[in-house]
């Protein structure tokens, strides 16, 4: 049985992304506007917007996995932020788009349920909740933002084709047992739907924002690399410990003391040993810098 590495794997299900809405961008639009479903309408139209989404994390994973170059000395992994924010900036007109809609919608004559539109959201809600499961999945085991981001995308979708499934399974039963008020599920799920997307595209937006102004790690995640540096046994002192994501990896910067009659080899390897803790630990450390600073016993006096 042949094992994907991880670049293989996030590339892997970020292309069953890209066809998977495809597929249900015309299953959608076709069935919405066959059927009159502005849910399943709006729907579709959303998921064209995960077309171009899904386009732009392909392009990013394939430009973060490039070296360190000359222009680049620190990799390219913002470019799967970058593409992250653009998914998000998407989701976020998707949602409003998704609303307005819905909302237009009420000033209008109800659309007649269909079965038809019912066993399409149905599937897109299988499809996509499974494309979410699996992209997620992933996309943590890669550290992939783009990937991650196109999974909480496919969330976004889970919420919409639950709530077409709701609205139009209302309408359904409003029309048999002849329930005016019911007749409007469909767009009231619409307007759940815009809620529960941009909610999401914010959350995304400032995570993108967080990490493009170098916000610091969790403090969980740095406690684990004082403790690391601390197994070395001739650092004396954590001068001061920094660390950022840098994409798919994190960059690591820290100070310590050291004792200061140390030969410049010693102090050589004692900041191997610091770096290979660290990234032997956590395989999401792609970078560790190492100051060295001469401590001396007087001043633990």
């Amino acid at each position: 049985m042949m094992v994907l590495g991880k670049k293989d794997a996030s590339m892997l299900a970020v292309w069953i992304s890209l066809i998977s809405n495809v597929l249900l961008t015309v299953m959608k639009l076709l069935v919405g506007l066959l059927f009159n479903s502005p849910v399943l309408l709006a729907d579709g139209v959303h998921n064209a917007g995960d077309v171009i989404a899904t386009i732009a994390a392909l392009s990013s994973m394939r430009i973060s996995k490039q070296p360190a170059d000359e222009d680049h000395p620190y990799g390219h992994g913002k470019a799967e932020v970058l593409a992250s924010g653009i998914v998000a900036v998407i989701m976020g007109l998707a949602a409003v788009y998704i609303g307005f809609e819905a909302v237009s919608a009420f000033f209008e004559e109800p659309s007649q349920a269909s079965i038809i539109a019912l066993i399409a959201a149905v599937l897109s809600l299988i499809w996509k909740q499974a494309l979410y499961v699996y992209t997620i999945r992933i996309g943590k085991q890669t550290n992939s933002k783009g990937l991650i981001a196109t999974a909480y995308d496919h969330l976004a979708d889970v919420y919409a084709s639950l709530a077409a499934v709701v609205g139009i399974g209302l309408a359904y039963i409003g029309e048999a047992y002849h329930i005016p008020y019911l007749s409007y599920g469909d767009p009231a799920a619409g307007i759940i739907v815009s809620i529960l997307v941009l909610k999401l595209a914010i959350e995304m937006s400032l995570e993108t924002v967080g990490i493009l102004m170098d916000k610091t790690v969790s403090i969980e995640k740095l406690n684990e690399y004082a403790a690391l540096i601390q197994t070395i046994s001739q650092v004396k002192r954590i001068d001061r410990l920094r660390a950022r994501e840098h994409g798919h990896y994190i960059l690591v910067d820290v100070r310590v003391s050291i004792p200061g009659e140390l030969s410049i080899q010693e102090g050589h390897d004692i900041s191997r040993k610091i770096k290979g803790a660290i990234i032997d630990s956590h395989n999401d450390v792609d970078e560790v810098l190492i100051h060295l600073n001469p401590w001396y016993p007087a001043e633990s006096r």
